[in-house]
């Protein structure tokens, strides 16, 4: 059984049919890339994952459970995280109340320490910043933000919705280092991404996305030597 299975799921958005029932699996312990041009449906798959929005039929199993009625927090409390596009920390907040945030659904205090430790392990310029308010950070440190405060929750699977998104090459490399480093420590990513070529770099298998139907999956070293892919997404 897979870890996150979708089936048949479809949402709409007002009176567009946004998605139209797709299927897709993600695994334990993989990197799944979601790529696609804008608009195709990326992002509105996340949110209906993590119960931001509702569809209009379908089923997402997570772990063996449908969780397509539940609520947001009851689903980061299963063991899911979002990392929402924009990065959407909160600004007038410090680093370090960012990421204790991002345990808000954990009690016990000796094991919020520990992924703390671990967070500023994997981002050693958040432990430097860690009292600097969040939103005077660079964007590529907001990003690191977002992400250390998705591994705050110990989750195991975490959902991207651009992690690259308007950061210089420099972030870009670096953050797409650290998702290796998280699928490394066990915990499967569920990526969606515009850099199609960095995203494929880094995952197993892929699901190409257009206007609400995926197009075309496989691995994603079969999807990068695809001509319509290379073509459509890699700028070859």
């Amino acid at each position: 059984m897979a870890m996150l299975e979708i089936r048949d799921l479809e949402v709409n958005y007002g009176a567009i049919n946004a998605i139209k029932k797709i299927s897709f699996d993600v695994n334990q312990g993989e990197v799944i890339a979601l790529i696609g041009a804008n608009g195709a449906g990326k992002t509105t798959t996340l949110h209906t994952i993590t119960g931001l929005l509702k569809a209009k039929s379908g089923s997402v199993m997570f772990e063996g459970k449908d969780i397509l009625k539940m609520a947001p927090h009851k689903i980061v409390q299963m063991g899911m995280a979002h990392v929402p596009e924009g990065r959407r920390i909160f600004q007038q907040l410090s680093v370090y109340k960012n990421l204790t945030l991002g345990a808000f659904t954990r009690k016990d205090k000796k094991e919020i320490e520990q992924s703390l430790s671990m967070v500023y392990e994997k981002f050693p310029r958040l432990e430097e910043r860690s009292k600097q308010i969040a939103g005077t950070l660079s964007g590529g440190e907001q990003q690191m933000l977002a992400m250390g405060r998705a591994l705050m929750s110990n989750p195991k699977i975490i959902l991207m919705d651009e992690p690259s998104m308007g950061l210089s090459p420099l972030f870009v490399g670096e953050v797409f280092k650290i998702i290796e480093e998280i699928k490394a420590s066990g915990t499967t990513v569920l990526l969606v991404e515009q850099n199609a070529k960095k995203a494929l770099e880094i995952a197993d298998r892929a699901y190409v996305l257009e206007t609400g139907r995926i197009s075309l999956s496989g691995s994603a070293k079969d999807l990068m030597n695809d001509d319509s892919v290379k073509k459509a997404y890699l700028g070859e």
